[in-house]
């Protein structure tokens, strides 16, 4: 064979167009994301937060693709992220399926809530998602706007900052804590792609990589995009400029090993060690170049092999598909009416929080036995994107990577909204936090995970994908 495929895989060619703004909220929008933490509000700003859009449109016209990178937390209702995905499809003229609305899940950032309690001035908060909402139109215009011929090539790296939190009490063999496990594996994979025009100039750049940014927990004060700020702030220097677009993987049980902490300093250090291990990835991809050419043998010393990169066409192919998909909920999970009466006996504290998160959860999911949702899936050329509104555990990035080795995978947790975790079944059998805080019933992990390698198996047969 006198061609094969180099360390990066050929992604796509498409009409590429990015942008980038600011979405820090005002310090009144409530930042109580944990429920050890004193105050409801943020009292300065570490990093600020961003939003950054991607258009991907079809070289011969089409529907073009959107995706958006928010550095957010998470959507506290299904009806806010569904209402919000729906009005940048609907006022951008753009078919559901073309668009993701992704979270980079930061535990710095402000309640994306309508509907928040009285201490949380509510109305600050239903003033932010306005304001979101106006920004990101404005946002996703302007790279709509912006739209020129690049390729994308696609290459995976590795990085230990993720890993495994679900930790056995060791005071308590009753329960698990959530936090540094030391005696688990950690999926380390990162997926980085660069966007390079036909002037070799980097349009934009993504990090597919799976690891909470929890760094900065109930201590903090500040508002961050925890650790993918600074990553951004090593990459985007390096790529000319070009945004980065972070997006979270399957991190279910993934999360860096010092974290929960009040200094903005480690969120810095941990998105340098992520930056760093990124561009290991994205450096080599600058001259374009996805496969080496052998051009014989050359006698010197040693007899030696010499090959040379060369490019090679990219495919042009874009598809987006939605697929439905019924995920059984709890048989014991407590009634809207149930949690209202425990909050009406005002409890204290973290159990205040988790009832407020019992209730939004089981207004998300409704009153029925199962629950109909949402998966997203995206060909990019010989690449695939697969976005789920869940908190998936690894092992769904892990086994759809190993199930389509040939091709470069972006999965992607927390988009299009968000309202539990999916652990494996296995987990159910033990107290462990996100098995008591998912509404979904054992097997969700195993229902996800075959839907996802069913999606994209059928998006890279370019077969409509079927609702199941």
């Amino acid at each position: 064979m006198k061609t094969l495929l180099y360390k990066q895989f050929p992604g796509f060619r498409a009409r590429v167009g990015v942008s980038r703004w600011d979405i820090t909220p005002d310090l009144d929008v409530c930042a109580k994301n944990w429920g050890a933490a004193k105050s409801w509000f943020a009292t300065g700003v570490h990093r600020p937060l961003t939003a950054t859009a991607l258009a991907i449109a079809p070289i011969d016209g089409g529907a073009p693709l959107l995706l958006f990178s928010l550095d957010l937390g998470w959507w506290r209702s299904r009806g806010d992220a569904e209402t919000f995905h729906a009005r940048m499809a609907d006022q951008l003229g753009l078919p559901h399926a073309n668009v993701i609305v992704h979270i980079t899940h930061t535990h710095a950032g402000p309640a994306l809530d309508s509907d928040a309690p009285p201490e949380a001035n509510p109305d600050a908060c239903r003033a932010y998602l306005a304001h979101l909402t106006k920004s990101c139109l404005q946002g996703a215009r302007a790279a709509l706007a912006t739209v020129e011929p690049a390729s994308a090539l696609f290459r995976y790296g590795r990085c230990a900052l993720a890993t495994n939190r679900d930790f056995p009490d060791p005071d308590n063999s009753a329960r698990y804590l959530t936090g540094f496990h030391p005696g688990a594996p950690a999926d380390d994979t990162l997926l980085a792609a660069l966007l390079v025009n036909d002037a070799a100039h980097p349009l934009a750049s993504m990090v597919n990589y799976a690891c909470h940014p929890t760094t900065l927990a109930w201590d903090n004060v500040l508002i961050s995009p925890d650790y993918p700020g600074a990553m951004r702030a090593v990459i985007e220097p390096q790529t000319g400029g070009a945004p980065c677009l972070f997006l979270q993987g399957a991190s279910g049980e993934l999360a860096p090993a010092e974290q929960y902490s009040g200094d903005p300093n480690l969120a810095d250090r941990h998105g340098r060690e992520l930056g760093h291990a990124a561009l290991s990835a994205l450096i080599p991809m600058a001259d374009g170049a996805s496969h080496l050419h052998y051009d014989g043998a050359v006698e010197s010393g040693a007899p030696l092999a010499a090959w040379h990169a060369i490019k090679q066409p990219a495919s042009e192919t874009l598809r987006a598909s939605v697929v439905r998909v019924d995920f059984d909920l709890k048989s014991d999970l407590p009634s809207i009416a149930e949690i209202e009466a425990a909050l009406a006996r005002n409890p204290d504290g973290f159990e205040y929080e988790r009832l407020l998160r019992k209730r939004r959860v089981r207004a998300s999911v409704g009153d029925g036995s199962h629950s109909p949702e949402r998966l997203w899936f995206w060909r990019l050329g010989d690449a695939v994107l697969c976005a789920v509104p869940f908190e998936a555990y690894s092992a769904v990035q892990t086994e759809l990577r190993a199930a389509f080795p040939n091709a470069p995978v972006l999965m992607l947790n927390v988009s299009n909204g968000n309202v539990g975790y999916l652990p494996h079944a296995a987990l159910y059998d033990h107290n462990i936090y996100p098995v008591w805080q998912t509404p979904y019933a054992s097997g969700g992990h195993e229902r996800l995970l075959a839907a996802v390698i069913a999606g994209v198996r059928e998006i890279l047969e370019d077969q409509p994908a079927a609702n199941s």
